[in-house]
């Protein structure tokens, strides 16, 4: 089968999944589309995503239990589509970042990105570097040292523990890219580098990183703390989160105390996430710089499932329906209920817009499926694979313009969404 004929064939495959998606994300026949009642569905799909976040995570963390146990391309192969399944509710849930503050305060420890991943463990310092201006902990690796410097003073870590991880060494030295909790971190622990640049492949660490019997890269032991620890860390956070929208949470309670800054809220989280965040940060830098270390998931070479998931929870968020990973549906009123009642041509508008991103991204993902990655589409003079990824961010930012014109007829408050230089002043990205 060629490349254009595999590529075909996946699309198609995707583009039915999204149809049946989009169906099932149809307008709700219903009498109670009131700001409380909308609220409330969105607390709810909140509930169930960042469930199946923590279900998918305690899974990842048995797989990493599993491969501790016993090292082999097996177990660690197990760990990996672990990780890659718990991916899917996860980036669902990035919706509710940034109109929720409770949100974006944790989100910081479960889905940090960039991280120096020599902070962590060893690196290839011909790909890598061996100093950073910014970073004095840029090779730190903290799995073969067991002191480090921090702002000056000495620190002991005889043992990795989550404690230390997430209260010494995350972040440490005021610099986020000292990352050393949350799912990059273990992609990182899984994977090893990426050292392909924008050529084939992913990270390929040896499962014997793992075995104290026949160990590479030294300090077997340690690597096996740091993952076990960074696990842990990840189903404890999530299990702190899906408290948070419970009945009583207090992400739920903080969201149904003002309807106005509620809905405010919603559309903070679409607008922010689609235009800043999204198409900004996420992928419009990376292309303008070419630049494979600008991949969200760039270990695992998974970022065009995380992209694509990430647009089906701006989707979800919109028109209040969530497809668990059950199968089941959790769906009631919704914006999309709100806006149609006052103006049902821009219900129409909007739905569509989010229908045809969604369709953008599949596309993109069909690619990364059977001709290349999404580091690769993203390559200097990649004519066909820079379009590709530039219609995904072209939908983003035509969605965005529509949000906006929702809030103008919900006649809520002025939003600023999140933005980007490198959608809004492009040549600081080169300065």
């Amino acid at each position: 089968m060629s490349s254009s004929t595999s590529l075909k064939t996946s699309t198609r495959r995707l583009l039915l999944a999204t149809s049946a998606l989009a169906v099932m994300a149809s307008p709700a026949l219903t009498m109670d589309a009131t700001p409380s009642a909308v609220l409330d569905t969105y607390a709810d799909i909140a509930l169930a995503a960042y469930t199946d976040s923590h279900t998918t995570a305690v899974a990842l963390d048995a797989a990493i239990d599993a491969l501790v146990a016993d090292p082999s391309e097996a177990t660690l192969n197990a760990a990996k589509a672990a990780w890659i399944a718990a991916r899917v509710p996860y980036q669902q849930t990035e919706v509710y970042r940034f109109g929720n503050a409770i949100v974006d305060d944790w989100e910081g420890r479960v889905n940090a990105w960039p991280l120096d991943e020599g902070l962590i463990d060893y690196v290839d310092a011909g790909y890598y570097g061996v100093e950073s201006d910014e970073n004095d902990l840029f090779t730190a690796n903290i799995i073969a040292n067991e002191t480090l410097m921090i702002n000056g003073a000495e620190v002991v870590a005889a043992s990795i523990t989550p404690d230390f991880l997430q209260n010494t060494l995350h972040e440490a030295g005021e610099v986020e890219a000292n990352v050393a909790t949350g799912y990059h971190a273990i992609e990182f622990m899984l994977w090893g580098q990426d050292l392909n640049g924008t050529g084939p492949g992913a990270g390929n660490r040896p499962y014997t990183d793992f075995d104290v019997s026949n160990c590479t890269g030294g300090s077997c032991e340690r690597r096996i703390e740091f993952l076990v620890a960074a696990s842990d860390l990840l189903v404890a956070d999530l299990e702190e989160m899906v408290g948070n929208w419970t009945e009583d949470g207090a992400a739920r309670t903080t969201l149904m105390e003002d309807e106005d800054a509620g809905i405010t809220a919603i559309l903070t989280g679409i607008g922010s996430l689609s235009y800043g965040e999204m198409a900004g940060e996420r992928m419009k830098l990376g292309l303008l710089l070419n630049d494979p270390e600008e991949e969200h998931d760039c270990f695992a070479d998974n970022t065009h499932n995380s992209h694509y998931f990430d647009q089906i929870g701006i989707r979800n968020a919109y028109t209040g329906t969530y497809r668990r990973i059950d199968g089941s549906v959790v769906s009631g009123p919704s914006v999309s209920d709100l806006v149609a009642a006052t103006d049902p041509a821009l219900d129409a508008e909007v739905r569509g817009k989010l229908d045809a991103t969604v369709t953008a991204m599949a596309i993109m993902r069909a690619r990364a499926e059977s001709i290349e990655a999404y580091d690769q589409m993203i390559g200097e003079g990649n004519e066909e694979g820079n379009a590709t990824v530039q219609a995904a961010i072209d939908g983003l930012i035509d969605q965005t313009r529509s949000v906006e014109r929702v809030v103008a007829l919900l006649d809520l408050d002025a939003i600023e969404f999140e933005g980007s230089d490198s959608l809004d002043n492009p040549t600081a990205v080169f300065q």
